[in-house]
């Protein structure tokens, strides 16, 4: 949980779980944008997490970095009239994409996350859960 005193803008800072339970992320704050890298997924319990590499990038010399670790979501930026946090860019290392992202929290306190092409109400949305 997030402290009584922390920004509105800063309520999306944390750990993160998907709501498949396959994907933890960090969100952090860096100079007024705001961040996510993996620290956790479990794709594929045979093969320790360490050895999955960013093998669909489009760009060859990033073939071979670790997923754990991997920023996956950067700059958003909060928006205060509509409590949300828009204009970022979010990177799918499962098809090697990138895509435009927004993101809110629900009234129930889940992260829902939208990566689109250009038009928001075409995309994809996942769903986090704050975890400790």
């Amino acid at each position: 949980m997030y402290a009584v005193n922390t920004p509105e803008s800063d309520r999306i800072c944390g750990k993160w779980m998907s709501s498949d339970k396959k994907l933890m992320v960090q969100v952090y704050k860096e100079k007024n944008q705001f961040r996510a890298k993996i620290i956790w997924f479990n794709d594929d319990p045979s093969k320790p997490m360490q050895e999955w590499r960013d093998k669909h990038n489009p760009d060859p010399a990033l073939r071979n970095r670790k997923l754990v670790g991997l920023e996956i979501l950067n700059g958003l930026r909060y928006d205060a009239d509509s409590h949300t946090w828009e204009g970022g860019t979010i990177y799918d290392a499962q098809h090697g994409k990138q895509w435009d992202a927004a993101g809110y929290i629900d009234k129930d306190g889940l992260l829902k996350v939208k990566g689109y092409w250009h038009i928001k109400i075409i995309g994809r949305t996942m769903t986090f859960k704050r975890v400790p």
